[in-house]
């Protein structure tokens, strides 16, 4: 009876082992692969997060290419991502972990955003100082455009101005003539005879014209292309203009008509048979022609 009863004893005893073995079995299973689970959350969520710091890395790169105001704040806030992502990469995934990368992921976008938002702001500043630089040197070059014009049209104007100003001369006339001993002159008309040359000529009046002393000279040149007279060379400030004259004479000119003779000395053997050329000037300036001859 005893034996009966130990027996029984054992085989309760071996069920409930059994029962207990196959609970642990199950607990145990069930356990390894909520653990698997768990890993594989755990490794997703690690590789969410080094694919959104890969992306904000990429992001912090397009931005530092197109903003040269804040590349080195940019940067930094890049090298400080490229760290966290290389611990990423380099510790297994757990839950602790987890939590505090993506505690810091969270404070890297909103830095990032406000970073960009900045950079966007300065951006923004840039290209509205570019813009008003343009505009202030658009304007500047109309000026000098306008500037340009108007020295221009001065220019034209002070042309017109001086010509219409210049001095005229008209009913111009050239002779040969001699000087007799009571200083009386008379013409002569045959190279023999001639001992100078006289022209003589009308300053046409002119309004615009500056009163005052002019300086007007004549250049009388043979038939053989020689000039006669005082061959006398004056330098012209403007455009240092030289003229070599025959002979000169200084009137005052007061806006109305004037009529002027000049004098000019021949040399001995200058004065021969032919046609012969004569220049009015006035300072540099020619103001009328005319031809004479000597038989």
């Amino acid at each position: 009876m005893t034996t009966q009863n130990n027996n029984l004893t054992l085989k309760i005893l071996i069920g409930v082992l059994g029962a207990l073995l196959l609970i642990l079995g199950i607990f145990t299973y069930k356990f390894y692969n909520e653990e698997k689970q768990n890993k594989a959350i755990l490794q997703q969520e690690k590789d969410l997060i080094e694919s959104e710091l890969g992306e904000l890395i990429t992001k912090y790169d397009n931005a530092i290419a197109l903003n040269e105001v804040m590349d080195d704040h940019l940067l930094k806030a890049k090298e400080r991502i490229v760290v966290l992502l290389d611990s990423v990469k380099d510790n297994d995934a757990n839950l602790a972990l987890i939590s505090r990368y993506r505690r810091e992921v969270g404070k890297l976008k909103k830095e990032r955003e406000r970073l960009f938002k900045l950079a966007d702001s300065l951006t923004t500043a840039n290209t509205q100082l570019t813009t008003d630089l343009d505009s202030t040197s658009t304007a500047l070059n109309q000026r000098i455009i306008l500037a340009d014009s108007l020295q221009t049209q001065n220019s034209k104007l002070a042309e017109i101005v001086e010509r219409g100003s210049a001095l005229t001369a008209a009913n111009i006339k050239a002779e040969g003539v001699r000087v007799r001993n009571s200083g009386k002159i008379t013409g002569a008309s045959k190279a023999s005879r001639a001992e100078k040359v006289r022209v003589c000529f009308t300053l046409s009046p002119n309004k615009l014209t500056e009163k005052g002393d002019k300086d007007l000279f004549v250049q009388v040149i043979n038939p053989e292309n020689t000039l006669i007279g005082d061959k006398i060379a004056v330098n012209f400030d403007k455009g240092n203009a030289i003229l070599t004259y025959s002979g000169r004479n200084k009137v005052f000119y007061e806006n109305e008509a004037l009529d002027v003779c000049i004098l000019v000395d021949a040399a001995e053997g200058e004065l021969v048979k032919g046609n012969y050329i004569v220049n009015l000037f006035s300072g540099p300036r020619m103001v009328s022609n005319t031809q004479f001859e000597l038989r």
